[in-house]
């Protein structure tokens, strides 16, 4: 342990006065407001840092962490292990909203009685309540605030477990989500750091709270700090999006000093239709990653809505090409479950030829970080079951049947142990929660082999590192790449009502580029799915376009 005024953030890491206050504070509750790129998932890894480290939250007081998206809460606690180490990092728990309430029901079950009550292992279906077997995804906050609200004890028992509270992206906070926090730590000691960006609020739709900061402040006697400091943006790109800060939210744009330099690139493309845009975009991205060496991981083609539509051609044209993709959309949240990243990476190392990144990551997974100890014998005795089991693989290789995937997989998991698979996540604290992914996973897998029968290649689908991402602007909160492709800029794709929401949503787009921005427009699309708001002949966006012209490095 340390004192506080010895602590000092990790390496390589600069805090802003402001960051560093937030980062400091030890008696008031937090409403941090910063844009893109400011390192607000670091922020909270720093202060959670200083926070155990120091012995601010004291043992056995834990720190709890809420995020919107299971991997930018997995994000987070990731960050934090590595920046505490394993001892401090025990005793930090990050989970989604839905995520914290389902462990609320799971621990006071009981409460819940006549229509609302639940069987132990339920499961959480998106839709089709059937109690006390299934509840809803929608349902699990309501169900959390009735326990709440008639069994004071529960309430007792979560402010005794944490001293403090990292709220994530708190700008999207729902009526709903912001009473579970009140009603658990309303009028308490508990230090709260709530973080977020208002000029990326785009969840109105889904009922996010107006003024939700300003409501905090009061609520909780909250002092307001902002930081300005963009670190993800290269400069041409930041002016871009300053030039949006100060519609969406004149005053608070960033500094001029912040603003200088020639780094960054910035296309506008316009094409006749959407096939010619494929053909374009698809060596565009080939070129980057063949010839520029960029990761696939780090290009992102970004839609508002409707990826599978909107980029079904250029999905085709990758194909064509050879280059991996994965859509988020349809892929929903699996591929980001711990259980699915150390399922994949089993599978690149028994099948791949040489695979250390997977080889890494899955031994950091299975073996215990704090084992010391016995680390080096356990490390070799993986190394010795993967060297025989690859000797199968290689006969699966030999056939193209990979016949013994799972037969070997199930080998694997009995080796892991079920203490170290419920361990990788609290949902797995339910077998059956675990082997449902399990099992979902296999599915997928399966799957994805009747359209491409070579295993490496359908799991570079699943594989974080081997395909670009295709997801909407929404899901791409909170995430940052190389290149950026915003693709379909036109008034039949950003309309609505709400034009500062539409304008938000457009600023959530141009702010995940750090050094490559393409924004693409085309002038018919083919309607490629049941929508029946489609329309085949397309009009730019004239004000969104017109900001990517002032600052464009290329005609396009």
């Amino acid at each position: 342990m340390i004192s506080s005024e010895d602590w000092k953030p990790s390496e390589g890491i600069i805090l802003e006065p402001n960051a560093e206050a937030a980062v400091r504070e030890i008696k008031r509750c937090v409403a941090l407001t910063a844009g893109p790129g400011a390192g607000k998932s670091e922020l909270l890894a720093q202060r959670a840092d200083f926070l155990l480290t120091t012995g601010a939250c004291r043992y056995p007081k834990r720190i709890l962490a809420i995020a919107f998206k299971v991997d930018a809460s997995n994000n987070l606690k990731e960050r934090v292990w590595r920046r505490c180490g394993p001892d401090y990092a025990s005793r930090f728990d990050s989970y989604t909203f839905h995520g914290f309430a389902k462990r609320i029901i799971e621990r006071f079950r009981p409460v819940l009685t006549g229509h609302d009550a639940l069987d132990a292992g339920f499961r959480v279906v998106p839709k089709g309540k059937a109690h006390p077997v299934q509840t809803e995804f929608g349902l699990l906050i309501p169900l959390a605030l009735k326990i709440l609200d008639v069994y004071p004890m529960a309430v007792n028992a979560i402010r005794q477990t944490y001293s403090d509270v990292f709220l994530d992206e708190f700008q999207d906070c729902t009526d709903e989500q912001y009473a579970l926090v009140s009603k658990i730590f309303g009028g308490t000691a508990r230090r709260i750091t709530a973080v977020g960006d208002v000029k990326q609020k785009i969840m109105g739709w889904a009922g996010a709270l107006d003024g939700v900061f300003g409501k905090f402040e009061t609520d909780f006697s909250a002092t307001h700090l902002n930081i300005y400091r963009n670190f993800r943006s290269q400069p041409l790109l930041l002016r871009l999006q300053n030039d949006l800060i100060k519609v969406l939210d004149p005053g608070s744009e960033m500094p001029a000093e912040l603003l200088g330099g020639e780094g960054g690139e910035i296309l506008l493309q316009s094409f006749k239709d959407c096939t010619d845009e494929a053909f374009s975009l698809a060596d565009q991205i080939n070129t980057w990653i063949n010839v520029e060496g960029v990761a696939p991981s780090d290009i992102a083609v970004l839609v508002r809505s409707y990826p599978e539509a909107y980029t079904a051609r250029l999905t085709s044209a990758l194909d064509a090409l050879g280059v991996g993709h994965r859509n988020e959309n349809q892929m929903q949240d699996i591929t980001t479950e711990p259980i699915a990243l150390v399922i994949v990476d089993f599978l690149l190392c028994l099948y791949g030829s040489r695979e250390p990144k997977a080889w890494t990551r899955l031994l950091r997974r299975i073996i215990p970080a704090d084992d010391d100890e016995h680390g080096s014998s356990v490390r070799n005795d993986w190394n010795r079951f993967i060297k025989e089991a690859r000797k199968t693989a290689a006969a699966d290789l030999a056939a193209k049947n990979y016949a013994q995937r799972w037969t070997l997989l199930k080998t694997f998991l009995s080796m892991v142990g079920v203490s170290m698979l419920t361990g990788l996540s609290h949902d797995y604290e339910s077998r059956d929660r675990l082997k449902e992914i399990i099992r979902d996973l296999k599915k997928y897998i399966d799957a994805a082999m009747e359209q491409e029968p070579d295993l490496l290649k359908a799991l570079a689908q699943l594989a974080d590192d081997r395909s670009i991402r295709i997801l909407t602007v929404h899901k791409s909160k909170g995430l940052e790449f190389d290149s950026v492709i915003l693709l379909g800029v036109e008034k039949e794709a950003y309309w609505g009502n709400d034009t500062h929401e539409v304008r938000c949503t457009f600023f959530v787009g141009i702010s995940r580029a750090k050094r490559r921005l393409v924004v693409t427009t085309a002038k018919t699309r083919d309607k490629l799915a049941d929508i029946s708001s489609w329309r085949n002949v397309r009009r730019p966006h004239e004000e969104f376009l017109g900001y990517v012209e002032k600052w464009q490095t290329d005609e396009g």
